[in-house]
């Protein structure tokens, strides 16, 4: 079965980044087979036996610890899933650089509005099968919103922009 992995981070500390070599390496290393990564920001996708997502995360996140020292939160969604989160983009026409997903272990409901709107300026937001779409009409960088988007606030999660999910979902479909 075919999943995608969505490193929250590749550095390591002390101006260390995980390469993306040594990702593949790893993932080789316990066992998963055809590792491909896309861009160095830590997206891997890769074939193993059918298992479940959170059996498969608990596994890249004990071999990426013990191999570079550091506590990545880790998510992870077979291929269905992640085409199924490709499709649901609710901002289909927008320059995929200024629309983001951030994928949660955890699904958000509803509520997550209530929590970003004082944070909002020109953003659009929806909660999308747990996970939070974000158009943010203009760069990511320049909005007060992502100050909100943290682990502290939603729970376990990582972005990626709407072209990162739809380049994944070439890669696996």
């Amino acid at each position: 079965m075919i999943y995608v992995a969505l490193l929250y981070s590749i550095v390591l500390g002390g101006g260390r980044r995980v390469v993306m070599t040594d990702l593949r390496a790893m993932a080789e290393d316990i066992g998963y087979t055809d590792c491909r990564t896309l861009v160095s920001t830590g997206n891997l996708v890769f074939e193993a036996a059918q298992s479940s997502v959170s059996g498969i995360e608990k596994a890249l996140e004990i071999a990426f610890a013990h191999r570079f020292g550091k506590h990545v939160d880790i998510l992870v969604r077979s291929r269905s899933d992640w085409l199924k989160l490709a499709a649901a983009n609710p901002f289909p026409g927008r320059d995929g650089s200024e629309v983001g997903v951030r994928i949660m272990r955890t699904p958000l409901d509803e509520s997550v509005k209530t929590l970003l709107e004082r944070h909002r300026e020109r953003e659009q937001i929806a909660v999308i099968d747990g996970n939070l779409w974000v158009d943010f009409g203009g760069k990511a960088s320049e909005t007060r919103l992502l100050s909100a988007m943290t682990t502290k606030k939603l729970g376990i999660g990582t972005a990626r922009n709407a072209n990162t999910v739809a380049r994944l979902a070439e890669m696996v479909a």
